[in-house]
């Protein structure tokens, strides 16, 4: 099974399995991390934004306009910020690393 690493809000570290196939939104959820997710994954709104590590950036998809458009909405925007919702759980990803940005903000969705 691939894993992936979420980094909290407080710094901490949390390992999970990440089944094939899954968003990391999905996967968030189905381990209680504290992602909100408000339009389940429609991509309408910025509250499942992620910051990428920087390692692991440049093996994503890239991203959709729509994506970069919701991403502008998006509290502590980085340079490696993606949604959740888009990062669909691949082999290729097992090892994956996200941090969860400061705050989120709502707009819209």
């Amino acid at each position: 099974m691939p894993k992936m690493t979420f980094i909290e809000r407080d710094g901490t570290h949390r390992q999970v399995d990440a089944p094939l196939g899954l968003s990391v939104l999905e996967i968030a959820h189905k381990h209680g991390v504290d992602i909100e997710g408000a339009c389940e994954g429609s991509l309408a709104c910025s509250t499942c934004h992620v910051v990428v590590d920087a390692g692991w950036y440049g093996k994503l998809a890239d991203a959709t306009e729509d994506e970069e458009d919701m991403l502008d909405l998006a509290f502590d925007l980085q340079e490696t910020s993606r949604l959740g919702c888009q990062i669909i759980m691949t082999e290729a990803l097992d090892g994956l690393v996200v941090k969860l940005p400061a705050g989120t903000r709502n707009a819209g969705g």
